[in-house]
C-alpha cells in the first residue's frame, strides 16, 4: 500500500511538471487593453490625488491603518500593518488592478539614512536579493531619477523582468518626505541568461506585470522612523480554467513582494543591522 501510494505521489508530481512545462506557450496574454489602461490611469490618479492632500496635511501625514484598533501599539511591538486597498479582483477591461499598502515603524531610524538608502540603486542587488538582480542610475536631476532594474519573482513560475521607472523624491522638511515611482516601460524576458534572451512586448509576454506605481511616505518622530509604502499594479486577468497556475502568481506576488521590500528596508536600517 505504502509503495502504492508513493508511486502516485511520484506519478502525480510528474504529471504536474509536465503541465508546467507545456503550459507556458499558451499563456500568452495579448497587451492590456485601452480600458484596462484607462481605468488604471484614473484609479492611479485618484490616488494620487489622495496623496497629495495627505502629504499638505499637518496632521494625517500618514495614511492611518484602518485593519488594527491601536495601529501604533501595532507598529510599535515590531509588526507591519498589511492592508488591501482594491477588492479581491479588480476586473478593468481584460487586466486585474493590486492596490495594497504596508506601514512600518523602526525604532532609532533616521529619515536621512532611509532617503540616503533608497536612492542608492546600485546597491539594490544587495539589499534586495533575490528580487533584484541588477539596477542602476540611468540619470538624475535633484530629486527626479531614471532607474533601471532587472528584477525576478517567483511562485510556482519564476518570471524576469527588466523594468524602468520614472521615480521623484520629496523632502517635506528633515524629519518627512515622500516619492512617486511610475513604471515607464516592463518587458518580460525570455530565457534570461543565455545567449537566446530576449524580451518579449507586452503583445507576446504572460501579462504577470503591465503597470507598476510605488509610492513611499516617511516620518520621523516617536524615537524612530514611521515608513508608509503603497503599489498598485496591472497584471492580467485570469484565463478560465487556469487558475492553478496563474492565480497563486498573480493573486500572491503584489502583496508578496511589497511585504519584502518593507521588510528588507526595516531590517537595513534597524540600528544593530551592519550596512
Amino acid at each position: 500500500m505504502k509503495r502504492r501510494l508513493n508511486l502516485h505521489r511520484a506519478t502525480a508530481c510528474a504529471g504536474s511538471l509536465l503541465a508546467l512545462l507545456a503550459v507556458p506557450a499558451c499563456l500568452r496574454a495579448e497587451g492590456p487593453s485601452q480600458t484596462a489602461l484607462s481605468a488604471y490611469n484614473s484609479y492611479c490618479q485618484q490616488v494620487e490625488g489622495r496623496l497629495a492632500r495627505q502629504h499638505q496635511s499637518q496632521t494625517v501625514f500618514l495614511a492611518p491603518p484602518t485593519s488594527s484598533e491601536d495601529p501604533e501599539a501595532t507598529l510599535h511591538r515590531g509588526a507591519f500593518i498589511i492592508e488591501q486597498l482594491t477588492s479581491a479582483n479588480a476586473q478593468a477591461g481584460n487586466a486585474l488592478i493590486h492596490h495594497w499598502r504596508a506601514t512600518a515603524f523602526v525604532p532609532g531610524a533616521h529619515a536621512a539614512e532611509f532617503l540616503h538608502m533608497m536612492q542608492d540603486y546600485g546597491a539594490y542587488p544587495q539589499r534586495f536579493s533575490p528580487q533584484v538582480l541588477a539596477a542602476r542610475l540611468l540619470s538624475a536631476n535633484g530629486g527626479h531619477m531614471q532607474v533601471w532594474m532587472r528584477v525576478r519573482q517567483q511562485h510556482i513560475l519564476t518570471v524576469v523582468m527588466d523594468t524602468t521607472y520614472d521615480v521623484t523624491w520629496t523632502s517635506v522638511d528633515p524629519q518627512r518626505g515622500y516619492s512617486a515611482s511610475h513604471s515607464t516601460k516592463i518587458a518580460e524576458i525570455e530565457n534570461p541568461g543565455t545567449s537566446s534572451e530576449r524580451a518579449l512586448d507586452a503583445d507576446h509576454d504572460h501579462g504577470f506585470l503591465w503597470r507598476q506605481n510605488t509610492y513611499w511616505t516617511y516620518q520621523e518622530r516617536d524615537g524612530g522612523l514611521y515608513l508608509q509604502v503603497e503599489s498598485i499594479s496591472l497584471t492580467r486577468s485570469i484565463p478560465l480554467g487556469l487558475d492553478w497556475i496563474i492565480g497563486p502568481y498573480v493573486k500572491s506576488v503584489p502583496r508578496e513582494s511589497l511585504e519584502f521590500t518593507l521588510r528588507s528596508v526595516c531590517n537595513a536600517l534597524r540600528p544593530s543591522s551592519t550596512h
